[in-house]
Order: structure tokens, then C-alpha cells, then sequence
């Protein structure tokens, strides 16, 4: 590697100040922020929306399962798509598709279409979650595949650490937003609401400044695409090791599925305390983008992510092991530091280890790894529960993560030994 490319840019040119300056990246930011809050304020209030239709708890399960299944089906053409058609446009229209469905609900709540217990007006609720499931699987590929298009290559790492902010405040903000909307202006305005936020949404992203690289002459049949983004990822090792290492670690370690339980059993607090705790892990993330926009991470960042995961598996044990609910509250933060180390450090791999002509469908691979993790994520939790108690669970959880992170480091040493710097 020539000196030139050892040699660090000037911080003026790269710091984060420079890159508010940057009307493109600050556009970007406003897209995925907008895009976020509207979908928020919609899983809020679409669950408090058929639960009062059906008193079923297990219409609410049905909730997950009715936008999981979509998306998967969706994710893979989704990022084809990105990578061979304008992105703007793409993310304008998958926009728009929000706008739709959050006013298809709003005139569900509001009586202009019929609503019943299982009825007609059930059944457009979840084709409407199904949509939304379907526009899911194009946001995060458009907003990968033009984030490389807004910010030179240095940028990317400090880029990572304002995007991890913007996305954990939107997760933090947008379930807040929907209850209070619901609470004070009904089921109505909070989709209303949402509504705005999709076509601000759209707006910014059809007016962003970016330069788009031009289409392909000739497009590559679609499964034939679709299978060279799955070559990449599996025979490039810090892509799949960084991937895999988030999934299976969220997939062992996360608690969130449990927290009423351990609010009730454990810690023996009512409601108030859920909203605490789930947002706990949001907080000690933002403080960690904070911390990474202004500090990137370059050296030892293999080191540094498996550190992370693994002070990721601890804090969990020590949430399971936790009776008072402070402390419980300051381990779930601090896992959520971790995890934002993680995120942080995960977005920037893959934003230098993907070329630009697949950043679409290596997005969507990434995402079928993460949203898969999630959601199986809650089920493994339930069930660890039912069969090994509560605590021992998530105990079990932690040491799983820890083991993950072991399992990693022996099988992707391009992982364990990565430098960003390399990759620039």
C-alpha cells in the first residue's frame, strides 16, 4: 500500500462539521430519519389498532408475521432493483407505498372503510402491514446504495457513526410519537401523521443532490444478479464474518422480547417501567454514535467489533443477574453501547468491502440476516424461557454470544484482523 493511501486526510475535511455541510448527506439523513418516524408511529399504532378490533393477543403475533413474510419474499428483488434501476426514484416510490397504507389505515380507524373483529376492516390492516412489509425491503438498500453516492470513501466511518445517531434517535422518537398520538389525537391522527412523515419522505429523497451512476446497458437476468450478490457476500470473510457475528449474537442475545416478564417477575414493577427499560439500549446507542461520529474507529476494528459483541453477551448476563431496576436499565444502556459499536463498525465494512454495482443486493442480504435475527431473535427468547425459566435463559443467551464471538474470531481471521484502513 503506497504512502498516499496510509496517509490520513485532514480532519477539517472529514470531521463531522464537514459533513453536515454536506447537502446530500444531510438529505440522505432526513430521507431515512423521515422514513423511520412514519413506520414507527405505524407499528405503534397499528398493534394498539387490532388489538382494540380483536381482543386477541394472537392478532397481535399476527402483526409480525403479516409484514416478516413480504419482506422476505421482497428483500433479494429489492436489491436487484437498487442496483439496476434509478435509486431515487425507487426510494421515492417505496415512499409513496407508505403514504398509501398509512392512509388505507387511517380511513380503517377513522370509519370510511368498514372495520369488524376479524372482518373486512381486519383484513386490509394486515394486506396494509403486508405493503408496508414489501417497502421495508427497498428503504434500507436505497439509503445504502446512495450513501456511498453523498460521501467520499475517508467519510464513510464517521458517516456510519451520524447514521447510527439519526437511526437509533428514530427508534427512540418514533414508538414515543405514535403513543402519545395515539393517547391524545386517537388512532386516526397518529396515521395522519404518519402520512406526513412518508410524503416529507418522498420529497427528500426525489430532491436529493447525488449524482447516480449510470444504468447498465444490458441488465443481467434477475436470479443470475440476485446469485452473484450471494457469491460476493459468502466468499468475501469480513462481509459474511461481520454479518453472521451480528445475526447470531442477536439472535442468542437479545432480551428485549422478555421485558415484561422480568418487569414483573424479576424486578416486580408495573408498565412504567417497560417504556425505561426499551429504551435503554437506544440511549447507550446514540451515545455511542455520538462518540464514534466524532472519534471514528480505524485501527483494529476487527478487534475492536468481537470486544464489542462480547461486551455486548455480558451486559445481557448481567441484566439476567440484575434485581433492581436501575441497574437493569444501566446494563441494557450499556449493551445498547456495545451494539452501536457493532452497527457502527458493521455499516462501514460493508459500505468499503462492496462494490458500488452491488450495494443493493448486498444491503438486502444484510438486511434478511438482520431482520432475521430479530425476529427469530424473539422466538428463541420465548421458548429458551418456557423450557429453562426465565433468568437462566437469557443467562444462557450471554454465554451463547460469548461463544459466538470465539466461534468467529477462529473461523474469520480477515475479521479478527481487520484494518478499515485497508479497505479505503
Amino acid at each position: 500500500m503506497s504512502e498516499a493511501a496510509q496517509a490520513e486526510p485532514p480532519a477539517a475535511a472529514t470531521g463531522v462539521a464537514a459533513l453536515l455541510r454536506n447537502r446530500g448527506f444531510t438529505g440522505l439523513l432526513t430521507y431515512r430519519l423521515l422514513a423511520m418516524l412514519s413506520y414507527q408511529i405505524v407499528a405503534v399504532t397499528v398493534g394498539w389498532h387490532v388489538y382494540e378490533l380483536t381482543r386477541d393477543a394472537l392478532a397481535l403475533g399476527l402483526i409480525g408475521l403479516a409484514e416478516v413474510i413480504p419482506y422476505f419474499c421482497f428483500a433479494l428483488f429489492a436489491g436487484y432493483a437498487v442496483d439496476h434501476l434509478p435509486r431515487r426514484k425507487l426510494g421515492m416510490f417505496a415512499c409513496v407505498g407508505l403514504l398509501l397504507t398509512t392512509l388505507t389505515l387511517a380511513g380503517v380507524a377513522s370509519g370510511v372503510l368498514p372495520a369488524g373483529a376479524f372482518g373486512f376492516g381486519t383484513l386490509v390492516i394486515y394486506a396494509a402491514i403486508g405493503v408496508n412489509g414489501i417497502v421495508r425491503a427497498f428503504l434500507a438498500p436505497v439509503y445504502m446504495s446512495l450513501f456511498a453516492r453523498v460521501l467520499k470513501r475517508e467519510q464513510f466511518a464517521r458517516g456510519a457513526g451520524v447514521s447510527s445517531v439519526v437511526m437509533q434517535t428514530g427508534l427512540v422518537f418514533g414508538p414515543a410519537m405514535g403513543g402519545l398520538l395515539v393517547a391524545w389525537g386517537g388512532k386516526t391522527t397518529a396515521y395522519l401523521v404518519a402520512s406526513v412523515f412518508a410524503a416529507a419522505a418522498a420529497i427528500a429523497i426525489i430532491t436529493l443532490r447525488v449524482t447516480e451512476p449510470p444504468m447498465p446497458a444490458e441488465r443481467a437476468p434477475v436470479f443470475k444478479s440476485i446469485g452473484e450478490g450471494l457469491r460476493f457476500v459468502f466468499n468475501t470473510q469480513v462481509v459474511l464474518g461481520a454479518q453472521a457475528l451480528d445475526m447470531f449474537s442477536v439472535l442468542f442475545g437479545g432480551a428485549v422480547a422478555l421485558l415484561p416478564a422480568f418487569i414483573n417477575e424479576i424486578l416486580h414493577y408495573g408498565p412504567e417501567a417497560l417504556g425505561l427499560l426499551r429504551a435503554s439500549p437506544a440511549v447507550g446507542a446514540v451515545l455511542m454514535g455520538i462518540y464514534l461520529a466524532r472519534r471514528p474507529l480505524q485501527r483494529n476494528a476487527g478487534r475492536v467489533l468481537l470486544f464489542a459483541v462480547a461486551g455486548f453477551g455480558l451486559c445481557i448476563i448481567g441484566f439476567a443477574l440484575s434485581r433492581h431496576l436501575w441497574l437493569s436499565a444501566l446494563m441494557l444502556m450499556f449493551s445498547g453501547m456495545c451494539d452501536g459499536v457493532s452497527v457502527v463498525l458493521r455499516s462501514t465494512i460493508l459500505q468499503l468491502a462492496t462494490p458500488d454495482h452491488m450495494r443493493g443486493r448486498v444491503s438486502s442480504i444484510n438486511g434478511i440476516f438482520i431482520g432475521s435475527s430479530n425476529e427469530l431473535g424473539a422466538f428463541e427468547s420465548g421458548l429458551a424461557a418456557r423450557f429453562m425459566g426465565l433468568v437462566p435463559s437469557v443467562i444462557f443467551g450471554g454465554c451463547m454470544t460469548l461463544a459466538v464471538v470465539g466461534a468467529t474470531a477462529k473461523l474469520a481471521p480477515k475479521l479478527r484482523r481487520l484494518d478499515l484502513r485497508e479497505l479505503h
